[in-house]
């Protein structure tokens, strides 16, 4: 049993330091999320080494909601994470991070209900699919879960978002 061990971990060591992929230093672009989530996001990404990297996204949005709830949605949100870049074949790679971020929100009813004004901070994950053209664009798709908030903004402490982005590397 021990053996078995052992050898899925050296497996699993090479297979991570095997398919390490030189990732661009700088980035900076649009990220485009769903109507769930912040919608469109402004998103840098720094390159830490070969296959780490950095990315902060900063997204706001203003809303109102005529039909259910009568009320003007604004927010702010601020994101890093952590990621690890995989190279699958190509200019395709796919990557996977941790981190969290901050935000504010001021919810205002039009029937003179309550408004919600608060600020949250949430943990977030993130998964996602890349191709680094050979020119200086990237084109990314990923999914991230995002976990905590305060209750107000997100229903259960729970929201996720998928998104397409579009980046620029130098």
């Amino acid at each position: 049993m021990k053996k078995i061990i052992l050898s899925a971990i050296m497996l699993m060591g090479l297979a991570f330091t095997a398919q390490a992929q030189d990732i661009s230093k700088n980035a900076i672009g649009l990220r485009f999320g769903s109507n769930g989530g912040f919608g469109t996001e402004i998103s840098y990404q720094r390159g830490l080494s070969d296959n780490n990297r950095l990315e902060l996204d900063l997204g706001w949005r203003s809303r109102k909601d005529y039909n259910n709830d009568n009320y003007d949605d604004n927010a702010i949100k601020l994101t890093g994470l952590y990621q690890w870049v995989w190279n699958i074949e190509g200019g395709f790679n796919w990557y996977a991070g941790i981190g969290g971020g901050v935000g504010s929100y001021n919810r205002d009813y039009y029937d003179n209900r309550d408004y919600n004004n608060d600020v949250f901070a949430f943990a977030a994950g993130d998964i996602g699919l890349e191709y680094n053209f050979d020119f200086p664009l990237l084109v990314s798709i990923d999914f991230r879960p995002e976990f905590g908030g305060n209750g107000g903004y997100y229903k259960n402490n729970y929201g996720s978002d998928v998104a397409l982005a579009l980046r620029y590397q130098f």
